[in-house]
């Protein structure tokens, strides 16, 4: 039997509609985008815009408020450290930076980083389903403060932050605002003007385009958001990110967008159906199970869940049949307990013994099924045998 796939958080399938939209781009339309002197960079660049107006009209953004990147992790570097890098000097205090403690690492390590420069950086804890309130990032501000930068929706655990709230708040005060969206993208709406948000990253590769390609979301107006680029050598992406286009890429990136756009709301209520189904399948046959995260403020694909009296080790070895987790694919082969976990209160044991169920536009309910099937038998078996072991 082959291997069911449950770890879209970690990376998606290319939709088949996204590979066909890539390959004349891979075959007959191969010309560099900054080439303006003849058809094949023509036609490369006149794609690379139609992806860019794809992209914007998901995020509720203008086009020119676009730049191409190699995924979410470059995205949120420019973002925080291209920002930090722009500001003026304060001889009167240090530029602040607010993140909570639940964050990706491609976030936490640039705030670490600023760290080290002399920034001002507070970390938020999140309350016990992994999110942060608009009003402890209020209570968090200080005259320092130039930017909050928190996730859309958590990656472990699936939870939604509030960012419109967040995106209030800020505006009212005057900070900008980065969110991490490499998870909630082309999966729960989002707009950026309603939002209040200033800067957004997002990875086409999570939601079924291809790998090495994401976008930076940068506000143009009300406040124009300016910042430093981390790299140099060209002036593609109107200096900020340059770098010769990575035209395929960019293509697939938009086509997913624009699918997204088109089938967002119905693959979410048929992603919430199956996500209940094999929450209700594994609870209904086991008890000391833990669900971690918010029930209902969530991804619709996500579940996380932690077993009782199971060695963390032993559960994934014991599921063979399924492509899960047992938290974020950076940290994956860590023998230490996820930072997210023991940022929301679960204990080192129970956290060790979590698996992160992601479900996709392609998972089906047999599939599901199967799946609640196989941990069940797995986690029963392993109980069995440390009761045995105890027992001696």
């Amino acid at each position: 039997m082959s291997c069911i796939y449950l770890d879209h958080n970690a990376t998606t399938p290319v939709d088949p509609r996204v590979l066909e939209a890539m390959l004349p781009y891979l075959r007959e339309h191969f010309g560099n985008a900054s080439s303006k002197n003849h058809p094949y960079g023509w036609k490369a660049g006149e794609a690379v815009e139609a992806a860019r107006e794809q992209v914007a009209t998901l995020l509720g953004a203008s086009a020119r408020e676009i730049l191409f990147t190699s995924g979410a992790t470059e995205a949120n570097n420019l973002a925080i450290l291209g920002l930090f890098s722009s500001l003026p000097h304060r001889p009167q205090g240090r530029h602040g930076l607010i993140v909570q403690e639940a964050e990706h690492h491609a976030v936490l390590d640039p705030a670490a980083e600023l760290t080290k420069r002399g920034c001002e950086v507070r970390r938020l804890k999140p309350d016990a389903y992994g999110r942060v309130s608009a009003l402890q990032v209020e209570k968090a501000l200080t005259e320092h403060t130039a930017l909050v930068s928190t996730m859309a929706a958590n990656n472990e655990l699936g939870t939604l932050t509030p960012i419109a709230d967040i995106g209030r708040v800020l505006k009212n005060r005057g900070v900008l605002f980065h969110t991490d969206a490499a998870q909630a993208a082309g999966k729960i709406p989002l707009d950026v003007e309603k939002m209040g948000i200033d800067l957004l990253s997002l990875s086409a590769h999570k939601f079924y385009g291809p790998k090495g390609i994401g976008a930076l979301y940068v506000r143009s107006r009300r406040p124009r958001i300016r910042f430093s680029p981390l790299q140099l050598g060209g002036g593609q992406e109107r200096g900020l990110r340059p770098g010769t286009l990575n035209v395929p890429g960019i293509v697939g990136l938009g086509e997913a967008c624009r699918i997204a756009s088109e089938e967002m709301d119905s693959e979410a209520l048929r992603l919430r159906t199956l996500r209940d189904r094999l929450y209700e399948g594994i609870t209904s046959r086991l008890s000391g199970v833990r669900r971690n995260g918010h029930p209902e403020e969530c991804l619709p694909g996500t579940v996380n869940l932690s077993f009782e009296d199971v060695d963390g080790t032993a559960l994934i070895v014991g599921l063979p049949e399924l492509a899960v987790s047992s938290g974020s694919a950076c940290t994956t082969g860590s023998t230490e307990p996820s930072s997210v976990l023991k940022a929301i209160g679960v204990p080192d044991k129970l956290a060790l013994a979590t698996l992160r169920f992601g479900l996709g536009r392609f998972t089906t309910e047999a599939e599901v099924d199967r799946a609640a099937t196989c941990v069940v038998e797995s986690v029963g078996k392993l109980r069995r045998q440390l009761s045995q072991v105890k027992g001696l």
